[in-house]
């Protein structure tokens, strides 16, 4: 089955909110866990698409859209422009489950804490390695070289706009998405003054791409 790589097209978005799901349980269908299946792309997908849609490329084979790569120069700008311009209005249409005991959170609360306190990478990584990205393939191109061939062409893209250095986080239980991207030469960061997460940072260099 042939794949193509474009630039992200508006109509793609409907698309980014379908694939976050269905790739949302470490990489794998969280469809049957969620009653809003926007959150997840609200979070990890939308926000780029809307705010810099020259930084996402878009995978598509005979059967329509099937990956997505997005991501940023300036993950600290990013971080401040998203408290501007993307989470005031979802903040108001879903409510802060910070009142309610955290171990009895369903799926969709565990997301809309995250909107109204989005995880961040440690500000020493987000210096050291500024850019970041997120990738997501549907099952049926997982495996066959397309992530690398997407993250390729996002790395070139990002370096011809001036990026020395870019970061990933991933569900530290997703051990495929792990391998795949110390694959791509990406090392894990670890600090000692900073508490492990189930997030684990990852990063490269982009000197000499």
């Amino acid at each position: 089955m042939k794949s193509n790589i474009r630039p992200y097209q508006p109509r793609d978005l409907d698309a980014l909110y379908a694939i976050s799901i269905a790739t949302g349980l470490a990489g794998r269908d969280a469809s049957h866990l969620y009653e809003d299946s926007k959150l997840i792309g609200h979070i990890y997908s939308a926000p780029y698409a809307t705010l810099e849609p020259g930084l996402v490329l878009i995978v598509e084979d005979e059967q329509g859209v099937a990956g997505f790569i997005v991501g940023v120069l300036d993950t600290l700008a990013w971080t401040q422009r998203l408290e501007r311009e993307w989470w005031p209005l979802l903040r108001e249409n879903y409510a802060d489950p910070s009142e309610t005991p955290a171990e009895v959170w369903t799926p969709d609360q565990r997301r809309a804490f995250l909107i109204h306190h989005p995880e961040t990478p440690p500000r020493a990584i987000a210096a050291a390695f500024p850019a970041h990205t997120h990738m997501n393939l549907l099952p049926r191109l997982q495996r066959r070289g397309i992530g690398a061939r997407l993250l390729t062409a996002w790395i070139e893209k990002a370096r011809q706009a001036g990026a020395t250095g870019v970061h990933i986080g991933t569900n530290r239980a997703n051990e495929d998405a792990i391998r795949f991207w110390r694959s791509q030469s990406f090392e894990a960061i670890e600090y000692e003054d900073v508490s492990p997460t189930r997030s684990l940072w990852l990063a490269r260099r982009l000197y000499g791409v």
